[in-house]
Protein backbone atom coordinates (compact mmCIF):
# COMPACT_ATOMS: atom_id res chain seq x y z
CA UNK A 1 0.00 0.00 0.00
CA UNK A 2 1.31 3.76 -0.86
CA UNK A 3 1.88 5.19 2.55
CA UNK A 4 1.41 8.76 0.92
CA UNK A 5 -2.13 8.01 -0.19
CA UNK A 6 -4.19 9.52 2.79
CA UNK A 7 -1.24 11.92 3.62
CA UNK A 8 -1.78 15.85 3.60
CA UNK A 9 1.46 18.12 2.45
CA UNK A 10 1.94 21.83 3.94
CA UNK A 11 4.55 24.16 3.79
CA UNK A 12 5.39 27.04 6.27
CA UNK A 13 7.15 29.78 4.77
CA UNK A 14 8.84 31.80 7.58
CA UNK A 15 11.22 34.24 7.92
CA UNK A 16 13.91 32.55 8.79
CA UNK A 17 13.20 28.79 7.93
CA UNK A 18 11.11 26.75 5.72
CA UNK A 19 9.30 23.58 6.73
CA UNK A 20 7.61 20.86 4.91
CA UNK A 21 5.76 18.43 6.45
CA UNK A 22 2.85 15.37 5.50
CA UNK A 23 0.58 14.84 8.19
CA UNK A 24 -1.61 11.78 8.49
CA UNK A 25 -5.78 13.34 8.62
CA UNK A 26 -5.45 12.51 12.65
CA UNK A 27 -3.05 15.30 12.85
CA UNK A 28 0.19 13.23 12.92
CA UNK A 29 3.56 14.63 11.46
CA UNK A 30 5.24 11.41 9.57
CA UNK A 31 7.88 13.05 7.53
CA UNK A 32 9.20 16.97 7.71
CA UNK A 33 12.19 18.92 5.97
CA UNK A 34 13.22 22.12 7.27
CA UNK A 35 15.90 24.31 5.50
CA UNK A 36 16.74 27.99 6.24
CA UNK A 37 14.72 30.77 4.18
CA UNK A 38 16.65 32.54 1.44
CA UNK A 39 17.14 35.84 2.11
CA UNK A 40 16.16 38.46 -0.10
CA UNK A 41 15.83 35.96 -3.49
CA UNK A 42 12.24 35.26 -4.62
CA UNK A 43 13.64 32.89 -7.18
CA UNK A 44 16.02 31.11 -4.53
CA UNK A 45 12.82 30.72 -2.21
CA UNK A 46 10.99 28.94 -4.78
CA UNK A 47 13.71 26.61 -5.46
CA UNK A 48 13.97 25.96 -1.52
CA UNK A 49 10.28 25.03 -1.41
CA UNK A 50 10.63 22.56 -3.91
CA UNK A 51 13.47 21.22 -2.82
CA UNK A 52 11.65 20.51 1.12
CA UNK A 53 8.54 19.18 -1.18
CA UNK A 54 10.67 16.82 -2.93
CA UNK A 55 12.57 15.68 0.67
CA UNK A 56 9.36 15.02 2.46
CA UNK A 57 7.89 13.64 -0.82
CA UNK A 58 10.63 11.08 -1.12
CA UNK A 59 10.38 10.12 3.09
CA UNK A 60 7.14 9.11 2.33
CA UNK A 61 7.25 7.28 -1.08
CA UNK A 62 4.84 9.54 -2.84
CA UNK A 63 7.36 10.58 -5.70
CA UNK A 64 6.50 8.07 -8.06
CA UNK A 65 2.46 8.68 -7.68
CA UNK A 66 0.22 11.24 -8.50
CA UNK A 67 1.48 14.90 -6.70
CA UNK A 68 -0.09 15.84 -3.60
CA UNK A 69 -1.66 18.96 -3.20
CA UNK A 70 -0.13 21.65 -1.76
CA UNK A 71 -0.95 24.11 1.04
CA UNK A 72 1.48 26.81 1.61
CA UNK A 73 1.24 29.05 4.85
CA UNK A 74 2.85 32.77 4.53
CA UNK A 75 3.42 35.77 6.30
CA UNK A 76 1.24 37.53 4.21
CA UNK A 77 -1.95 37.11 1.95
CA UNK A 78 -3.13 36.60 -1.31
CA UNK A 79 -4.73 39.75 -2.87
CA UNK A 80 -8.57 39.00 -3.74
CA UNK A 81 -8.21 41.48 -7.03
CA UNK A 82 -4.75 39.61 -8.46
CA UNK A 83 -3.36 36.78 -5.96
CA UNK A 84 -0.34 38.24 -5.64
CA UNK A 85 1.11 38.36 -2.29
CA UNK A 86 0.70 41.52 -0.17
CA UNK A 87 1.44 42.73 2.96
CA UNK A 88 4.38 40.10 3.85
CA UNK A 89 6.99 41.39 6.19
CA UNK A 90 9.27 38.99 3.84
CA UNK A 91 9.14 41.94 1.67
CA UNK A 92 10.88 40.28 -1.20
CA UNK A 93 7.44 38.02 -2.04
CA UNK A 94 5.19 41.50 -2.07
CA UNK A 95 3.79 41.89 -5.26
CA UNK A 96 4.12 38.31 -6.67
CA UNK A 97 1.97 35.57 -7.87
CA UNK A 98 3.27 33.47 -5.42
CA UNK A 99 0.51 30.60 -6.00
CA UNK A 100 1.01 30.32 -9.97
CA UNK A 101 4.67 30.29 -9.78
CA UNK A 102 4.42 27.19 -7.20
CA UNK A 103 1.75 26.09 -8.87
CA UNK A 104 4.24 25.71 -12.48
CA UNK A 105 7.20 24.87 -10.29
CA UNK A 106 5.73 21.79 -8.86
CA UNK A 107 3.26 20.45 -11.28
CA UNK A 108 -0.02 20.14 -8.62
CA UNK A 109 -2.11 22.34 -6.98
CA UNK A 110 -1.05 24.83 -4.45
CA UNK A 111 -3.32 27.00 -1.68
CA UNK A 112 -1.87 29.77 0.12
CA UNK A 113 -2.39 31.13 3.72
CA UNK A 114 -1.46 33.28 5.83
CA UNK A 115 0.71 31.81 8.62
CA UNK A 116 -1.64 33.35 11.46
CA UNK A 117 -4.58 31.63 10.01
CA UNK A 118 -2.62 28.36 9.41
CA UNK A 119 -1.68 29.44 13.23
CA UNK A 120 -5.62 29.73 14.37
CA UNK A 121 -6.58 26.42 12.03
CA UNK A 122 -4.21 23.94 13.50
CA UNK A 123 -4.37 25.32 17.33
CA UNK A 124 -9.08 24.88 16.86
CA UNK A 125 -8.66 21.42 15.75
CA UNK A 126 -9.43 18.54 17.70
CA UNK A 127 -6.42 18.12 18.91
CA UNK A 128 -5.33 21.95 19.33
CA UNK A 129 -5.02 23.99 22.54
CA UNK A 130 -8.25 25.66 21.77
CA UNK A 131 -10.31 22.44 20.99
CA UNK A 132 -13.83 22.59 21.76
CA UNK A 133 -13.80 26.41 21.84
CA UNK A 134 -16.24 28.21 19.13
CA UNK A 135 -14.17 31.10 18.76
CA UNK A 136 -10.59 31.34 18.48
CA UNK A 137 -7.97 34.34 18.34
CA UNK A 138 -4.51 33.31 17.29
CA UNK A 139 -1.41 35.54 17.38
CA UNK A 140 1.91 35.17 16.15
CA UNK A 141 4.76 36.47 18.46
CA UNK A 142 7.92 36.03 16.39
CA UNK A 143 9.86 38.32 14.35
CA UNK A 144 6.54 39.75 13.14
CA UNK A 145 3.06 39.87 14.90
CA UNK A 146 -0.13 38.51 13.05
CA UNK A 147 -2.97 37.50 14.09
CA UNK A 148 -6.26 35.30 12.74
CA UNK A 149 -10.24 34.22 13.89
CA UNK A 150 -11.27 30.86 13.82
CA UNK A 151 -14.84 30.31 14.34
CA UNK A 152 -16.05 26.80 15.08
CA UNK A 153 -12.56 24.82 13.81
CA UNK A 154 -12.69 27.56 10.52
CA UNK A 155 -10.07 30.35 10.06
CA UNK A 156 -11.99 33.43 9.30
CA UNK A 157 -10.60 35.40 5.66
CA UNK A 158 -12.98 37.93 4.89
CA UNK A 159 -14.43 39.92 1.92
CA UNK A 160 -10.75 41.44 1.63
CA UNK A 161 -8.83 38.47 3.19
CA UNK A 162 -7.92 40.38 5.97
CA UNK A 163 -9.94 39.11 8.91
CA UNK A 164 -7.97 39.14 12.05
CA UNK A 165 -4.93 41.19 10.73
CA UNK A 166 -4.05 42.60 14.34
CA UNK A 167 -0.22 43.66 14.05
CA UNK A 168 -0.50 46.07 11.97
CA UNK A 169 -2.87 47.96 14.29
CA UNK A 170 -1.70 50.48 16.63
CA UNK A 171 -1.54 50.16 20.66
CA UNK A 172 -4.22 51.45 22.13
CA UNK A 173 -4.05 53.23 25.45
CA UNK A 174 -0.62 54.48 24.97
CA UNK A 175 0.79 55.19 28.13
CA UNK A 176 0.97 59.20 28.66
CA UNK A 177 4.63 58.62 30.08
CA UNK A 178 6.16 56.24 27.73
CA UNK A 179 7.12 58.61 24.97
CA UNK A 180 8.28 58.06 21.53
CA UNK A 181 7.90 54.55 21.23
CA UNK A 182 3.99 54.49 22.07
CA UNK A 183 3.10 57.44 20.83
CA UNK A 184 3.12 58.08 17.93
CA UNK A 185 5.13 55.32 18.02
CA UNK A 186 7.84 53.83 15.78
CA UNK A 187 7.70 53.98 11.51
CA UNK A 188 6.36 50.34 10.48
CA UNK A 189 7.62 48.77 7.39
CA UNK A 190 4.00 48.77 6.33
CA UNK A 191 4.56 53.05 6.36
CA UNK A 192 2.50 53.21 9.60
CA UNK A 193 3.31 54.04 12.95
CA UNK A 194 3.30 52.45 15.90
CA UNK A 195 2.09 49.19 14.97
CA UNK A 196 2.10 46.68 17.15
CA UNK A 197 4.82 44.97 15.30
CA UNK A 198 7.24 47.73 16.14
CA UNK A 199 6.22 46.99 19.80
CA UNK A 200 5.38 43.37 20.50
CA UNK A 201 7.80 41.39 18.18
CA UNK A 202 10.87 40.05 19.21
CA UNK A 203 13.38 42.26 17.60
CA UNK A 204 10.87 45.24 19.45
CA UNK A 205 11.31 43.59 22.95
CA UNK A 206 15.19 43.67 22.37
CA UNK A 207 15.51 47.60 20.82
CA UNK A 208 13.11 48.75 23.58
CA UNK A 209 15.07 46.98 26.66
CA UNK A 210 18.46 48.92 24.44
CA UNK A 211 16.32 52.47 24.21
CA UNK A 212 15.58 52.23 27.74
CA UNK A 213 18.60 50.47 29.37
CA UNK A 214 20.55 52.58 27.00
CA UNK A 215 24.51 51.93 27.55
CA UNK A 216 24.43 49.70 30.87
CA UNK A 217 22.48 47.21 28.88
CA UNK A 218 24.72 44.93 26.62
CA UNK A 219 23.58 43.41 23.45
CA UNK A 220 21.08 40.75 23.87
CA UNK A 221 18.54 38.55 22.20
CA UNK A 222 15.39 37.89 23.26
CA UNK A 223 15.99 34.62 24.42
CA UNK A 224 19.11 35.70 26.32
CA UNK A 225 16.94 38.80 28.17
CA UNK A 226 14.24 36.75 29.63
CA UNK A 227 17.68 34.51 31.20
CA UNK A 228 19.04 37.56 32.44
CA UNK A 229 15.82 38.84 33.86
CA UNK A 230 15.06 34.84 35.60
CA UNK A 231 18.16 35.15 36.79
CA UNK A 232 17.57 38.61 38.71
CA UNK A 233 18.20 41.57 36.35
CA UNK A 234 16.05 44.32 36.89
CA UNK A 235 16.31 46.39 33.67
CA UNK A 236 15.57 43.07 31.94
CA UNK A 237 12.85 42.04 34.15
CA UNK A 238 11.61 45.85 33.86
CA UNK A 239 11.60 45.75 30.11
CA UNK A 240 9.49 42.35 30.16
CA UNK A 241 6.88 44.01 32.14
CA UNK A 242 6.67 46.86 29.82
CA UNK A 243 6.31 44.42 26.97
CA UNK A 244 3.29 42.24 28.71
CA UNK A 245 1.77 45.60 29.59
CA UNK A 246 1.49 46.36 26.47
CA UNK A 247 0.23 43.23 24.90
CA UNK A 248 -2.24 42.97 27.51
CA UNK A 249 -4.17 46.04 26.27
CA UNK A 250 -3.13 45.02 22.67
CA UNK A 251 -5.47 41.34 23.61
CA UNK A 252 -7.92 43.42 25.69
CA UNK A 253 -8.84 45.22 22.66
CA UNK A 254 -9.19 42.20 21.00
CA UNK A 255 -11.76 40.87 23.92
CA UNK A 256 -13.59 43.71 23.84
CA UNK A 257 -14.01 43.41 20.40
CA UNK A 258 -13.95 39.40 19.15
CA UNK A 259 -14.86 38.32 22.60
CA UNK A 260 -13.06 34.67 22.12
CA UNK A 261 -12.93 31.61 24.24
CA UNK A 262 -9.77 31.53 23.97
CA UNK A 263 -6.55 33.16 22.76
CA UNK A 264 -3.84 31.24 21.28
CA UNK A 265 -0.08 32.30 20.93
CA UNK A 266 2.85 31.42 18.83
CA UNK A 267 6.14 32.32 17.72
CA UNK A 268 9.00 32.73 19.74
CA UNK A 269 7.85 34.77 22.66
CA UNK A 270 4.91 32.39 23.28
CA UNK A 271 7.54 30.25 24.82
CA UNK A 272 7.83 32.31 27.74
CA UNK A 273 5.85 31.02 30.47
CA UNK A 274 5.76 34.06 32.08
CA UNK A 275 3.40 35.73 29.61
CA UNK A 276 0.49 33.54 30.63
CA UNK A 277 0.69 35.03 34.15
CA UNK A 278 1.71 38.27 33.83
CA UNK A 279 -0.35 39.16 30.61
CA UNK A 280 -4.13 38.21 32.38
CA UNK A 281 -3.05 39.90 35.68
CA UNK A 282 -2.86 42.80 33.88
CA UNK A 283 -5.63 42.93 30.79
CA UNK A 284 -8.91 43.03 33.17
CA UNK A 285 -7.98 46.66 33.59
CA UNK A 286 -8.69 47.34 29.68
CA UNK A 287 -11.33 44.60 29.03
CA UNK A 288 -14.85 46.28 28.81
CA UNK A 289 -16.33 44.37 31.95
CA UNK A 290 -16.81 44.61 35.98
CA UNK A 291 -15.72 40.72 36.21
CA UNK A 292 -13.42 38.81 35.89
CA UNK A 293 -11.89 37.67 32.03
CA UNK A 294 -12.93 34.22 30.86
CA UNK A 295 -10.86 34.49 28.12
CA UNK A 296 -8.10 32.09 28.49
CA UNK A 297 -4.77 32.74 27.17
CA UNK A 298 -2.59 29.18 25.75
CA UNK A 299 0.27 28.23 24.92
CA UNK A 300 0.14 26.86 21.13
CA UNK A 301 0.15 22.85 21.77
CA UNK A 302 1.96 22.37 18.93
CA UNK A 303 4.58 25.05 19.08
CA UNK A 304 6.45 25.99 15.33
CA UNK A 305 4.67 23.08 13.84
CA UNK A 306 1.46 24.49 14.23
CA UNK A 307 2.18 26.59 11.00
CA UNK A 308 2.24 23.48 8.57
CA UNK A 309 -0.33 21.25 10.22
CA UNK A 310 -2.54 24.62 9.45
CA UNK A 311 -1.02 24.96 5.66
CA UNK A 312 -1.38 21.03 5.53
CA UNK A 313 -5.41 21.03 6.23
CA UNK A 314 -6.51 23.89 3.77
CA UNK A 315 -7.33 21.13 1.00
CA UNK A 316 -8.96 19.21 3.95
CA UNK A 317 -10.60 22.37 5.38
CA UNK A 318 -11.88 23.34 1.67
CA UNK A 319 -13.23 19.46 1.10
CA UNK A 320 -15.36 20.10 4.51
CA UNK A 321 -16.65 23.17 3.37
CA UNK A 322 -18.06 22.07 -0.12
CA UNK A 323 -15.13 24.35 -1.81
CA UNK A 324 -13.33 20.89 -3.58
CA UNK A 325 -14.70 19.47 -6.46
Amino acid sequence: MNPAGALLLGVDLGGTKIECAALRADGDIVARHRRPTPRGDYEATLRAIAVAVSEVERAVGAGQGPALPLGVAIPGSASPYDDCVRNANSQVLNGRPLQRDLQQLLGRAVRLCNDANALATSEAAPDGAGAGCEVVFAAILGTGVGGAIACRGRAMEGANRLAGEWGHNPLPWPRAGAAWREFPGLRCWCGQHGCLETLLSGPALVADHAAVGGADVAPVDAAALLQAMRDGDAVARASFVRYCDRLARALAQVINLLDPDCIVLGGGLSNAAEIYTEVPARWNAWVFSPHPVRTRLLRARHGDSSGVRGAAWLWAADAAAGRVG
